[in-house]
């Protein structure tokens, strides 16, 4: 997924749900790291480079800027074409960095740290003050590098890459329901004018690696072939078999959601934020939550997957969550309508009628 398309509020989201001291954004050049920062923050110190000329740092609390880095044309480097100019660091770096340690804003936001600042060891220094007294958000070049990969590294610190945001995760849509409450196949009933099926295929759009749907209903699947969407199409009675199909399909991912197809306003932005999350703590379950409600869909790591191939007869996968319930996370979400299901028809004019 373009990093462009990321929802910014799905990573807040995701930020705060983690409990995390600090943000860091990564990726590679022309990743958009940038344009996701100044989308929610304004830089304390900013960086920019002037091409063929030099690179520069700001202090926004001064106004102060000085040059980093010189323009080196002499250079081989297909990366690294700037020397540094120690003096911009140590006169207007290292003081704009203490005055973000002593303002009274809860972070400190940097835009970005990255070659030229690991080339002052002053600088790397007061850096590392910062992260430990404050918090912070900042733009970290991604480049191997000892002091870029520490902070990266840090137990402390949530990290999105822009590269691959939302990593190898892949969905399978729970679409195998008879509908007997409700009187039928409740994903083929109206709800705003489209297939109730449709709006988690839409919901989900751009965010995994991998989709599939596993139904017994044709309906349901020449819906989903209609968007492209993968199917499995079977007969099998019990809920475990809706999940084993759909995950032997997922092999080949780091993690799987599990998202039943009768959530209807469950939104792109809340998906992002699941998956943002599952991306950055790969070892972790992950689940919704609203208040003191929970509900789907459920994020598994790829550690889980034998498990949950052979869970026991009619079982879901709050069985494998069960034994092990020290690696569940939860990611708290505003809207508690979003877990809302639909099980009758009641439910479904219910649902109708909100956000209307």
């Amino acid at each position: 997924m373009p990093a462009s398309l990321l929802n910014r509020s799905s990573l807040m989201i995701s930020f705060r749900s983690s409990k995390k001291r600090h943000l860091i954004i990564t990726g590679n050049r022309g990743s958009g790291k940038t344009t996701l920062l100044n989308s929610f923050a304004c830089a304390d110190i900013r960086t920019w480079a002037e091409k063929g000329k030099g690179v520069y740092l700001c202090d926004s609390y001064t106004g102060r800027s000085a040059r980093i880095g010189i323009f080196s044309p002499e250079s081989t480097s297909t990366e690294n074409r700037m020397r540094i100019c120690r003096e911009g660091f140590l006169e207007t770096g290292i003081p704009a960095v203490k005055h973000c340690m002593n303002h009274e804003h809860e972070f400190a936001v940097i835009d970005e740290i990255g070659y030229l600042e690991t080339q002052c060891e002053e600088y790397c220094q007061t850096l590392q003050q910062l992260f430990d007294t404050k918090r912070v958000i900042a733009v970290v070049r991604k480049q191997e590098d000892p002091f870029l990969d520490s902070l990266i590294k840090r137990e402390d610190a949530f990290v999105i890459d822009l590269d691959q945001p939302f990593g190898n995760t892949g969905l399978v849509i729970m679409a195998s329901g008879e509908g007997k409450r409700f009187g039928g196949n409740k994903l083929m009933a109206d709800f705003k004018g489209q297939p109730m099926i449709t709006h988690i295929l839409k919901a989900s759009e751009q965010i995994f690696a991998k989709r599939i749907v596993v139904t017994r209903h044709e309906s349901v699947a020449q819906i989903c072939h209609a968007q492209n969407v993968d199917v499995i199409l079977h007969e099998l009675p019990y809920r475990n078999d809706t999940i084993r199909l759909g995950l032997q399909e997922m092999t080949d991912t780091d993690a799987c959601a599990f998202c039943p197809g009768d959530q209807p306003l469950l939104s792109a932005e809340t998906l992002q934020a699941l998956v943002l999350a599952s991306a950055a703590r790969k070892e972790n379950c992950f689940r919704l939550k609203h208040g003191e409600t929970v509900g789907a869909p459920n994020i598994f790591p790829k550690k889980l997957y034998g498990e949950l191939l052979s869970l026991p007869q009619g079982k879901g996968g709050n069985e494998i969550i069960k034994k092990h319930p020290g690696i569940l996370k939860y990611i708290s979400i505003r809207d508690e309508h979003e877990l809302m299901d639909i099980d009758t028809r009641e439910d479904i004019v219910r649902l109708q009628e909100y956000g209307c």
